[in-house]
């Protein structure tokens, strides 16, 4: 199988960008890398400017695929082998191209690249690893990559990607090694979780080195992951953040709906991947029925977003407010509510736990409180130091107060009268319409295309030099 050549990039680009709108796995925070003075673009923290979509999806990288050829004949998968649809691929030389372009431009701030399989794991990879050597060192981008290694790839090439890149993902695709045999024969859960593990090793490897006194270029130098030439060329600087293993860590994404788990194994498998992998994202993906294939389910309702956008909240309580899964849902309660966020739905389900008095709580319980954020408790704790709280101050440091009153007091006064019954806070808080996001109440599943903006003329390209 060849690249075909008889495409114009323009060309291209529609289908490749087309064919990348499933994955999600697009985040760039923790990367604070500087421009050395010789190239282009930098990755200054809090890392790049983000667009969303109402579904959840970054759209603020050029995010394509390489190739949507693939030896694969995964069900839900548009891409796969078997599925009748335009293919395209593109070569190194024009990624690096449309990335320089669109970048000059303003279009984008960084490259999230992906890919189908073509002819082999190896050989798609070491076709991603030329382009991100290109954009690195022939071109000089210092803005931020996230690239997708790929399962079953040579682990030194994988190596080598990581020193290149900011962010590497891995999508372990559906949640359980049972789904993924059933809908992807050809994967199995070993290739995906082999190279999840080494690059959790290579990051700590990285910073344990970095911790321990050594330069980056030790680092680098260490694992000889830049061909001989690298070292001698002058705007490369190896001392600079750029040559550390993946900075901006790994992350990885599960598709939703495709198959029978409910969301108690779905946060479980997503819990196990944070504790033993270091990941930083666990991405959930609407299962969207590209193929019409028939072994997979049939969703009258459509894709399940509100589904979706109740596992991401429910993975920031993970993340950020101390949750643990056994404490969200369990083996009798295994799916959230979707009328009501999980901070709400957990505080109705332990009422004991409230009323929280905001002048004495400590920093985790007032993360529990619904409608107190990570930065609201940080304030809470600071303004209280030198003066009581009261209500009106809580509203000023960002409280959500429609949704804290029913669970906290100011020196012991609730803000009004309220019961503390789960019927009566329920009610109220469902007449709360931010607990359905209006994106989803209100439209329709619509992907953002790069083309939807009425792009009639394309840019020119440089030539690649």
């Amino acid at each position: 199988m060849q690249i075909p050549k008889q495409m114009t990039v323009m060309e291209k680009l529609q289908i490749l960008s087309d064919a990348a709108k499933y994955d999600v796995a697009c985040t760039s925070s923790g990367v604070d890398r500087k421009g050395n003075g010789h190239g282009m673009g930098n990755c200054i923290a809090p890392g790049i400017c983000h667009t969303f979509s109402g579904d959840g999806r970054c759209v603020s990288l050029l995010k394509i695929l390489f190739t949507n050829e693939c030896i694969f004949n995964c069900s839900y998968c548009q891409n796969n082998c078997m599925h009748d649809i335009p293919r395209a691929s593109f070569t190194p030389d024009e990624v690096c191209s449309l990335t320089m372009e669109f970048y000059r431009r303003n279009y984008i701030e960084g490259l999230f690249l992906s890919s189908g399989i073509l002819v082999s794991p190896n050989y798609t990879m070491e076709l991603i690893y030329q382009t991100l050597y290109q954009l690195r060192i022939k071109h000089h981008f210092n803005g931020y990559i996230h690239v997708k290694a790929i399962p079953g790839a040579d682990p030194a090439l994988i190596k080598r990607t990581g020193f290149l890149a900011d962010r590497m993902s891995i999508n372990l695709e559906l949640p359980t090694s049972d789904s993924l045999h059933t809908l992807a024969p050809c994967k199995s859960r070993r290739t995906i979780l082999t190279p999840m593990r080494q690059i959790q090793n290579g990051i700590r490897n990285d910073r344990l080195l970095l911790s321990d006194g050594a330069s980056s270029t030790d680092a680098s130098s260490a694992g000889s992951v830049f061909p001989p030439a690298v070292s001698g060329n002058p705007h490369m600087d190896l001392s600079a953040p750029s040559s550390r293993f993946v900075p901006a860590g790994q992350s990885t994404q599960m598709i939703i709906g495709a198959t029978p788990e409910n969301d108690y194994q779905i946060m479980s498998v997503a819990e196990g991947l944070y504790q033993k992998f270091d990941l930083k994202r666990v991405f959930y993906s609407a299962f969207v029925n590209v193929t019409e294939d028939s072994s997979l389910p049939v969703l009258p309702g459509g894709p399940p977003l509100l589904r979706e956008h109740r596992l991401y909240q429910a993975d920031w309580l993970l993340r950020y407010y101390h949750f643990s899964v056994n404490e969200l849902l369990s083996e009798d309660n295994p799916n959230f509510n979707i009328y009501l966020d999980p901070k709400c739905d957990w505080a109705l389900r332990h009422l004991e736990y409230f009323p929280v008095e905001i002048n004495r709580a400590d920093y985790k319980t007032l993360l529990r409180v619904p409608g107190i954020g990570a930065k609201s408790a940080k304030r809470i704790l600071q303004a209280r130091r030198s003066a009581r709280l009261d209500f009106p101050d809580l509203k000023k440091m960002g409280v959500v107060l429609k949704r804290a009153l029913y669970f906290i007091t100011c020196s012991g006064k609730m803000m009004y009268r309220t019961k503390l019954e789960e019927n009566y806070i329920c009610e109220n808080l469902l007449r709360d319409k931010t607990q359905i996001p209006r994106e989803i109440r209100e439209s329709g599943y619509k992907q953002i295309s790069l083309f939807d903006v009425g792009m009639t003329e394309p840019p020119q390209l440089c030539s690649a030099k």
